[in-house]
């Protein structure tokens, strides 16, 4: 694996959970959201990763057969997909969003749990700060070397 390979691996981290903290940072932000355009209320987002896995041809294929197969080279969003758990349903007579019976369907978005993603998707780009930031000096402790 280069150096710049690994460079290129927490980049996609980095721009991976930024997208997730994005994400989640809008479902907090809606989580009282009882109309939207469409009429409904807000529903909760989730970001789906995927591994982006390195185009290798032919024949790599040919000279890695005694070896691995593929090399790993970071990870993508796919996309961000609704959330389909059932919304909560709220008694406030006086809202003006409220049925007949005086509830109110609320968002499915839970803030401890956004917060816990919060906090995981804060460490997971932490995580990827650091491995870039270790790449770069062992490569100027390489360029010394050089010296």
């Amino acid at each position: 694996m280069s150096i710049f390979n690994s460079i290129n691996i927490s980049a996609s981290g980095l721009t991976a959970e930024r997208v997730r903290l994005d994400t989640i940072s809008k479902n907090i932000a809606n989580a009282n959201t009882t109309r939207t355009s469409n009429g409904s209320p807000y529903r909760r987002q989730v970001v789906v990763f995927k591994t982006k896995d390195e185009q290798i041809s032919f024949s790599k294929h040919l000279s890695n057969a005694r070896g691995p197969q593929g090399k790993l080279s970071g990870v993508e969003v796919v996309g961000i997909k609704n959330d389909q758990s059932a919304f909560k349903k709220v008694y406030e007579p006086g809202h003006p969003d409220a049925d007949q019976e005086g509830y109110v369907t609320m968002p499915n978005v839970d803030i401890v749990t956004e917060m816990a993603n919060m906090i995981s998707a804060s460490r997971g780009y932490e995580a990827n700060v650091t491995a870039l930031n270790t790449t770069k000096s062992m490569a100027m402790k390489a360029l010394e070397l050089g010296r």
